[in-house]
């Protein structure tokens, strides 16, 4: 048991792909949050392009 620790321990193969999949994770709710936070000033701003070109 104590052999197995040490060697689950040591091992890094799967902890790069680990890191990546967080980082793409925290990416993903920084832009969900700021289309949530900016989400209805954009809207506005399209449908004021919208109507200026119409």
């Amino acid at each position: 048991m104590k052999e197995l620790l040490r060697r689950l321990w040591k091992e890094e193969e799967g902890q790069g792909m680990a890191e990546y999949g967080l980082i793409l994770a925290l990416v993903a709710l920084a832009v969900i949050v700021a289309l949530g936070i900016l989400g209805g000033r954009i809207s506005a701003k399209i449908t004021n392009v919208t109507e200026a070109l119409g």
